[in-house]
Parts: structure tokens; C-alpha cells; sequence
């Protein structure tokens, strides 16, 4: 999820967990601080672009590392913030500030590694599209009302937030089965296999859902809106080369996207290089990461990731208007 988002939801937790027993801002300071620590380890750089993409999200949102690592926080901002209150005070509260990070991340389709150091399965729901207002703008008023009102009132006021923001969250996953019944029933009606579907939100919404579907040397697209459930989908192929792939099988890199992205991976040759593009994020045939291999004969040793054309904000809420 974006930052704005982790933030606040780190500053609620931590107000909900904290109360009265220090300053509504200072508790929510802390924890919004706490709640963005885990995302720093984008700064570093492992050698390369893939390494890079499926590298971030892993020992910083690792449930047990940060459960392990939180008692220590807790003695620093205890030591920081000069109140009496013992650092098991603020234990839970920053606990709970740092896990909810990857457990947030945990419902986009992107990938979290939080099991590590047990698996480093790149585990992803993708109910909920990377910036979401109806997600964040509860969180956000339900702060703001703590913060100016102050007092039980201010405090009831980011508990609903909290409650409001979760059922939402609750609400993704529901309507994202029904979607997923709904996109199948319509693919198998048209005889196209359904054992490779991928279902997720489109921008900024949990109304209309893109599907990805594989079917061997070709890929899929169609969107389904809660607006107009029977509609039949309209599916666009694209090829998805996997011939291509052979010429780089025992490749760290292509196995590596090929792994991250569940499968969900098309290739293409391009400016006299072959690329790989997770097909998860983004759309028709641009994608937000997609890595030059090289060639066969060459592969490159340190594969850059090309850049992606973005719509502008107008051509994204006008796309959306029309798939509703």
C-alpha cells in the first residue's frame, strides 16, 4: 500500500492501543513512524533491478523479525519520549503498529514475504488496489478527529475509523470471491480453461476487477464491473511467447520472475533483447515491471527494468467510468 496509508494506519493503531496514557499526538507520531520503518528497505540496492523488485518486502515485514525487534523500539521511544511510562506500555502498541505494514501489504497482489525466516513464499491476496481513498480517508478522519477533539470523543473517533477502514478491507475480500465465481462461470461458458485466473482490483476501487487469463502460448484480459454482474466478458489476447522462454531456463532472473509472479509472466523480444513482465500490474502490454534478459547467447548480467508508459489520472478515472 502507499506510504499515506501505512502511516495512518500505523498513528490509529497506535492512538487505539496507547489512549490516555500519553498525548493522542505523540502516540500517533510514533506509531505512523513505526508504521513506515518497514518500507526504508527500498533505498537499498541489491545489484539489480529484478533482485530489487522481488528483494523488497522481505526481512523488514517478516512478522517474526519485527515481533522479535519490537520490545527494543519500545525501550527507545520509552527512553525518547521521557514520560513515565515503561516501555511495556508502548510494547503492543508499536508491536502492533509494525506488523499491521506487511499484513496491509499482504492484501495487495504485489507480494510479502512475512514468513521469513520459515518460507520466503511471496504471499499475496490482491483484494485491494495499491491506493485506495475508501481505504485510507476513514483512517485519515478518524485521526484527525482524535487529534482536534482529543479526550474519549477524539478516541471513539479513530476507533471507527479503524473498524470502518477493516471492514473495508473485509468487503475487498468478499467482493473479490464474488468477482472470481462470477469471471469463471462467464470464461467457462465461453470454453476457456479456468485453472490459471488471476482476479484483482483495478485503481483506486473495489468495484470493477481485472482478470488475467493464462491458457498456454497466450495471455487474457477482461474486466468484470459490480455495476453490471451478467455482462458477458469481453476477453483481449496477447501473445505470451513461452518459447522464448526455453532459451532461459537456468537463468536466476527469469526464474526468478517467473517464481514472484505465481506464474503470471509473459515474454517478448524487443529492441533486439527478450523482456519478461509480470503481468499482475498493469495492462494490455505495459506493465509496471518489466526486465531486459538479454539473449540467449548474451544474457544480460545485470538486467535493468525498462520503463512503462502511465496513463494520466484523467485517462485512468475515464477508463474506469467506461468499465463501470
Amino acid at each position: 500500500m502507499d506510504s499515506v496509508s501505512q502511516w495512518v494506519l500505523g498513528a490509529s493503531v497506535s492512538v487505539a492501543v496507547m489512549g490516555r496514557r500519553v498525548p493522542i499526538w505523540q502516540a500517533a507520531l510514533v506509531g505512523g513512524v513505526c508504521g513506515t520503518l518497514p518500507d526504508l528497505d527500498v533505498f537499498i540496492d541489491h545489484g539489480d533491478a529484478i533482485r530489487n523488485m522481488t528483494l523488497h518486502r522481505t526481512e523488514s515485514h517478516a512478522l517474526l523479525w519485527l515481533t522479535l525487534i519490537s520490545p527494543l523500539v519500545a525501550w527507545l521511544v520509552a527512553g525518547l519520549c521521557r514520560q513515565r511510562v515503561a516501555w511495556r506500555a508502548w510494547w503492543p502498541a508499536i508491536w502492533l503498529a509494525l506488523i499491521t505494514h506487511p499484513l496491509l501489504d499482504l492484501m495487495t497482489v504485489y507480494g510479502t514475504q512475512l514468513g521469513l525466516p520459515l518460507t520466503d513464499f511471496p504471499y499475496a491476496i490482491g483484494s485491494i488496489y495499491i491506493i485506495d481513498p475508501l481505504y485510507t480517508l476513514p483512517l485519515l478522519v478518524g485521526l484527525a478527529v482524535a487529534l482536534w477533539r482529543g479526550g474519549e470523543r477524539g478516541l471513539r473517533g479513530n476507533r471507527l475509523g479503524l473498524t470502518l477502514s477493516s471492514l473495508y478491507l473485509v468487503w475487498s475480500v468478499v467482493i473479490q470471491g464474488v468477482a472470481g465465481w462470477q469471471i469463471r462461470q462467464s470464461l467457462t461458458g465461453q470454453g476457456i480453461p479456468t485453472d490459471k485466473v488471476l482476479v484483482t482490483p483495478t485503481a483506486f476501487n473495489t468495484l470493477v476487477w481485472r482478470s488475467v487469463i493464462l491458457t498456454g502460448d497466450r495471455y487474457g484480459e477482461a474486466y468484470w464491473s459490480l455495476l453490471s454482474p451478467s455482462r458477458p466478458l469481453q476477453v483481449t489476447w496477447y501473445p505470451r511467447h513461452p518459447e522464448l522462454y526455453k532459451g532461459f531456463r537456468g537463468s536466476w532472473y527469469a526464474e526468478r520472475v517467473a517464481w514472484f509472479s505465481h506464474g503470471f509472466y509473459g515474454l517478448r523480444e524487443q529492441d533486439g533483447q527478450t523482456t519478461i513482465a509480470d503481468l499482475r500490474m498493469g495492462e494490455g502490454e505495459k506493465y509496471t515491471f518489466t526486465f531486459g534478459l538479454g539473449t540467449p547467447q548474451q544474457p544480460d548480467p545485470r538486467p535493468q527494468r525498462l520503463p512503462s508508459e502511465r496513463p494520466s489520472l484523467s485517462a485512468s478515472f475515464s477508463a474506469l467510468g467506461e468499465r463501470l
